[in-house]
């Protein structure tokens, strides 16, 4: 996984007013949920992080560790949550995790599909249905992408989460999960009737 380094304030007033505030000087509201604790819970730590410098980790398909400074305190952490505006789509606030190399994480990573599968090559249509898969491992040993060969994938099959494995990663979501499928074509379903009418006759 990327890395990228984040500067935050922390915040001494919390709450729908004071998050109101913040938002007018630019600054998105977040919490940090960490490795301390308080009678067996994690303690959260609420501080703001400009959204100028948030844009850079928020809007882009990479996945980041993000080495945050909070005030001279530095903590490693990833995105837990994200609450967007529901009409202008801007970030209202931001949930981090802090991690650490040992302690294993569930995260959700892109899946890129490589090779051309037999059943495109056969007029079929590669689908993808799921874009990222939920992973859990520590952080060090999570890639940047989840790499999916569909060469042999023919016309009319699906690859399903059961039917991956990656070294080091337990996959978090459900095994029945379909990731990617080659569906027929109106070009294919001719091409198969002109066949199956070549093969009769």
């Amino acid at each position: 996984m990327k890395e990228f380094a984040l500067n935050g304030q922390k915040r001494e007033t919390v709450g729908k007013k004071a998050s109101r505030l913040l938002r007018k000087e630019g600054l998105v509201p977040c919490n940090i949920y960490g490795e301390h604790t308080d009678d067996g819970k994690p303690l959260a730590m609420s501080f703001a992080i400009a959204m100028a410098d948030l844009r850079k980790v928020i809007y882009t398909p990479h996945i980041y560790v993000l080495n945050l400074n909070i005030d001279g305190v530095e903590r490693k952490a990833v995105i837990k949550e994200l609450q967007f505006h529901p009409v202008n789509d801007t970030v209202l606030h931001v949930d981090f995790y802090e991690v650490n190399e040992e302690k294993p994480i569930t995260i959700g990573i892109p899946v890129k599909l490589n090779g051309l599968a037999q059943g495109v090559r056969d007029g079929g249509k590669l689908n993808l249905t799921v874009r990222k898969l939920n992973v859990t491992a520590p952080y060090k040993q999570i890639p940047e992408v989840l790499d999916i060969d569909v060469t042999g994938l023919e016309l009319g099959k699906s690859i399903k989460v059961r039917d991956l494995s990656f070294e080091g990663l337990e996959l978090a979501t459900p095994a029945d999960v379909v990731v990617c499928s080659v569906k027929a074509t109106r070009a294919s379903r001719s091409a198969a009737a002109a066949e199956a009418e070549a093969a009769a006759e």
